[in-house]
């Protein structure tokens, strides 16, 4: 799906901020109301607004301290935090890096996400951050953007310090794929594309650029219903003007390998991004 409008988005709404939040594989599950939004905003300066994010890829350097001592492998970012962000980086490559931002799901954690994308990170020489939320789940999935996306702000400049990385995209599942779709059309300007897998509904603070958009979903998804989710926040966006391409597998709750591959190679394959 593609369009090349500006239009007013309208995508389905956020959950209520006191639903009581569970471990995966529960996601969100929005109401059936729509609510509307603003219109693609220009590329404004980093930073300007709630949601967005200041660091931005520059010459690599050397982070004080390095991460670790080599550069391979799953790597715990030197940060102040219950559960520090993880990267994983498959192995030593020259030049710069695609890197994936990896949103894990409600009641979940950075390393549990690390199955769903070791193999393609390997295969394509990607670099994936893997933030863990502060609280159940995300908070843009509940409220406001806060302690979430100041830790993200800060990992991905420890990252940005230490990797040269030439392309950004943010992912995730179920409540991470929601959050994804959230941070990434407000952070238009810093990834080129969202890749969400299951998300129940996409709710950015504001909009920035015009990431291009990749959804799948199952079509027996019992958690977060295809109808209600998935088909739903595709059409909006691709309404809105938004690049979208939109995958419906057979199966529920799930984060298809072959469609992980799917996703990274269509972002990959725009060398305008």
């Amino acid at each position: 799906m593609s369009g090349p409008g500006r239009a007013a988005l309208r995508v389905a709404a956020g959950p209520v901020a006191d639903r009581p939040v569970a471990a995966e594989p529960r996601g969100t599950d929005p109401p059936g109301e729509e609510r509307p939004m603003a219109q693609h905003e220009a590329a404004g300066p980093a930073g300007a607004g709630p949601g967005r994010l200041t660091s931005r890829p520059g010459p690599a350097r050397t982070p004080s301290p390095p991460p670790r001592s080599t550069t391979e492998g799953l790597v715990r970012l030197p940060l102040p935090s219950r559960q520090p962000p993880l990267l994983l980086v498959p192995g030593a490559a020259e030049g710069p890096r695609p890197l994936v931002v990896f949103f894990h799901g409600a009641g979940g954690h950075g390393q549990g996400s690390l199955g769903s994308v070791e193999a393609v990170a390997a295969e394509r020489g990607l670099l994936v951050l893997l933030p863990t939320s502060a609280g159940a789940t995300w908070d843009l999935v509940t409220g406001p953007p806060g302690q979430d996306v100041a830790a993200l702000d800060l990992a991905l400049a420890e990252v940005f310090s230490a990797y040269d990385v030439d392309r950004v995209a943010f992912a995730g599942f179920s409540d991470g794929g929601s959050y994804a779709l959230s941070i990434g059309l407000a952070n238009g300007d810093l990834g080129e594309a969202v890749l969400a897998f299951s998300p129940g509904f996409a709710a950015p603070p504001s909009q920035v650029g015009a990431p291009r958009v990749f959804v799948a979903h199952g079509d027996a998804d019992a958690v977060l219903p295809v109808a209600r989710c998935g088909r739903r926040v595709a059409r909006t966006l691709d309404g809105a003007g938004y690049d979208v391409r939109y995958e419906e597998f057979a199966g529920g709750h799930v984060v298809p390998p072959r469609l992980v591959d799917a996703a990274v190679d269509w972002w990959l394959a725009d060398a305008g991004g």
